[in-house]
């Protein structure tokens, strides 16, 4: 899997580090030391990585903004360089995944590279398509009146499809296909990504349940030698833990919106939950949200904290692994219903947002001291 990086900095002891880093990693690295040349780079060559020295706040903003709208690199892992705390709002604001403070160690850079690297990879398989056509079943408008149509590519993010006929108002879409040598169908939403000139359209996946989620990611890679391995999952301390969410001590978080899978090992029992990021302090944590939209989702949450609460006295292993970026379209937040708003952990996850990182670890640890165990919040 050759993994590409562009780097924005003149600071040759900064790139020094960053060449031994990446190194390690295998991760190519394109230098560039002005804003004009990394522009034009982002609109030629697709790279796994972006990452912009913020010294100068206004050219940063130049090129992350460009990261979001070249087509190739909109979904590239931004890592913004800054001079401390105080840059870190504007630095996530510009679009930023990871933040790097200066000075810039190779201790420092190599923990959170391990994180971002684990993300490159994901967002990696995502754009990987294997040819193939097998019939696909389209509920929803833009399968009104069509011929069953068939796919000339898949990805783990999404397809391809040849129509019988262009949309006009594709509306809500549900998509259900089965993987060929399987018996297993797929069954998600769908939204049109985009549609060609003729008869084809792109089909992104939305909300795929984890087991058929998995089920896709095995197939492909099997049927491709494109696609490396995960990462092992990352060790973190739970810290704080509600029926909506939980917190995690760590010193690599992962981004906002980033899809993850949490694994517990408590008194040998073992769990799986997923889901996703909705607050992260470099170095220090991240809060997560789980989903909760399907009835298996929301079996294995019950059996997470069950196990958890009926074992009070033991530390739980905990692992923590990413499955990708979230899309834009679900970082929209939704109204929160009845059960979410009687989340204090939830809510404060919300109001993260109007919070500096001090205020935010004050508020969770007088929620910690005030919420009964039993109900909302357990403090392992």
């Amino acid at each position: 899997m050759n993994l590409r990086s562009l780097v924005l900095c003149s600071d040759e002891k900064i790139l020094r580090v960053l060449r031994r880093v990446l190194g390690d990693l295998e991760i190519a690295m394109e230098e560039c030391s002005d804003s004009d040349s990394a522009v034009r780079q982002l609109t030629r060559k697709r790279f796994e990585a972006v990452i912009v020295d913020c010294d100068d706040e206004e050219l940063a903003a130049q090129v992350l903004a460009c990261v979001r709208s070249a087509p190739c690199n909109k979904r590239s892992i931004a890592v913004a360089m800054i001079d401390g705390q105080k840059a870190l709002r504007s630095a996530f604001a510009l679009g930023a995944h990871f933040v790097l403070y200066k000075p810039i160690s190779a201790e420092r850079a190599r923990t959170s590279f391990r994180a971002a690297y684990a993300l490159m990879k994901c967002e990696r398989r995502r754009n990987i398509r294997i040819a193939m056509q097998i019939p696909v079943t389209l509920i929803g408008k833009m399968a009104s009146g069509q011929k069953a149509p068939f796919t000339s590519d898949i990805g783990l993010g999404g397809m391809s499809l040849k129509l019988a006929r262009r949309s006009r108002n594709s509306g809500p879409l549900r998509i259900r296909f089965t993987l060929p040598g399987t018996e297993h169908a797929v069954e998600c939403g769908a939204q049109v990504a985009w549609e060609g000139s003729g008869s084809q359209a792109g089909i992104r996946f939305v909300d795929v349940p984890a087991d058929q989620w998995n089920h896709l990611k095995e197939w492909l890679a099997r049927h491709s030698n494109e696609i490396a391995q995960d990462d092992p999952p990352t060790v973190c301390k739970l810290t704080d833990l509600s029926l909506g969410g939980c917190y995690l001590e760590m010193l690599a978080p992962f981004p906002v919106h980033t899809r993850v899978v949490l694994t517990m090992n408590i008194a040998k029992l073992e769990g799986h939950v997923e889901g996703r990021v909705r607050v992260m302090h470099p170095e220090h944590g991240m809060g997560v949200e789980f989903t909760r939209t399907t009835q298996q989702q929301r079996e294995r949450l019950e059996k997470f904290i069950q196990a958890l609460n009926s074992n009070k006295d033991a530390r739980p292993e905990l692992l923590v692994a990413p499955e990708g970026l979230g899309d834009d379209d679900e970082a929209v937040p939704q109204p929160p219903s009845e059960e979410e708003i009687e989340d204090p952990l939830l809510d404060l996850f919300r109001r993260s947002s109007d919070l500096t990182p001090d205020s935010f670890q004050a508020e969770l640890h007088q929620q910690r001291s005030t919420t009964s165990t039993t109900a909302h919040s357990v403090s392992a």
